[in-house]
């Protein structure tokens, strides 16, 4: 693979060698990436994937970083990052964005234009692209609400698609995205004609329900998905965990359900937080808990 050809078609300033993982995650730890590709297009970014599968290079899609975990070992293969294709635009009460777009961001945009119904986004720190993938979602929100269709490319086909949400096999925090091998590139949503100042009211209630009770540490979010019929940060305070710590990793005394990283904590430090907190439900409560959060790369 030519390194100089990729540059051809998204700029040398969006390509960088052994690039730390790091800077690009919200647990703030994890080993570097070989390649760090971050087109700005979604046409650039069909050229390169079609470059790197031509050239038979492995690769891994990512967005912002903020639901994922990277080993401290790194990434061997060639990342590309959707976050800065950026852009969104608002037509009546449809909203068409990028998929390196801030779910936050059209959350605001939404709330400038009195739309309702993405309110529970406004807090949601990954992009939309991130968002679809995962079929992110608070308070009571998701995205399988509020999508209308979803622009992919499709790795196998190697072609452009527009999918449907019932196309993607949307349930909590899941689609098939990955295993269809499909990429997002952008999505319409759709929401609805509603009053602006109960919009603000419902984002600021929202924005200080999660100031109260969910730590500033880093992290990615809510660290393990709901068991059916329980709620995992119950399950882990019950278990005596709060605090819990192996090194500057460890479980949120504010919040059960968050692992943090204090201040300097390594990706196995994190791991091994995680392993254990299962590993201790399960034996109290006989309750399998899976990660939200998405484990990527190879160990150290």
């Amino acid at each position: 693979m030519d390194i100089k050809e990729i540059e051809k078609i998204i700029g040398s300033e969006n390509v960088l060698l052994n690039e730390p993982m790091k800077k690009h995650s919200n647990f703030r730890s994890g080993g570097d990436a070989k390649i760090y590709l971050t087109p700005k297009t979604s046409d650039e970014f069909v050229k390169v994937i079609e470059y790197l599968k031509e050239n038979n290079e492995e690769f891994i899609v990512l967005g912002r970083g903020t639901n994922i975990l990277v080993k401290d070992g790194g990434i061997k293969n060639t990342v590309v990052s959707t976050f800065k294709m950026t852009g969104l635009d608002i037509d009546g009460e449809v909203i068409t964005a990028n998929a390196g777009t801030p779910l936050a961001l059209i959350a605001n945009k939404a709330l400038a234009s009195s739309l309702a119904g993405f309110e529970f986004a406004g807090g949601i720190p990954g992009s939309l692209g991130g968002g679809v993938f995962m079929n992110a979602g608070a308070h009571g929100g998701e995205m399988k609400d509020v999508l209308l269709d979803v622009t992919v490319f499709d790795k196998n086909g190697n072609d452009v698609k527009v999918l449907t949400p019932s196309d993607l096999d949307l349930s909590y925090r899941h689609s098939n995205i990955e295993e269809k091998g499909y990429i997002v590139l952008s999505a319409r949503i759709k929401l609805r004609e509603g009053n602006k100042e109960e919009i603000k009211a419902n984002m600021d209630e929202f924005k200080d329900y999660r100031t109260g009770t969910q730590p500033s540490e880093a992290s990615a979010g809510s660290t393990f998905k709901r068991p059916e019929g329980y709620i995992a940060a119950k399950l882990i305070d019950e278990a005596g965990l709060k605090g819990y710590h192996v090194g500057d990793a460890g479980v949120s005394e504010k919040h059960a359900g968050f692992v943090i990283n204090k201040s300097n904590a390594s990706s196995k430090e994190i791991l091994d937080v995680i392993d254990y907190v299962k590993k201790e439900v399960y034996n109290k409560y006989k309750v399998k808990l899976e990660e939200e959060v998405r484990i990527i790369g190879e160990d150290d």
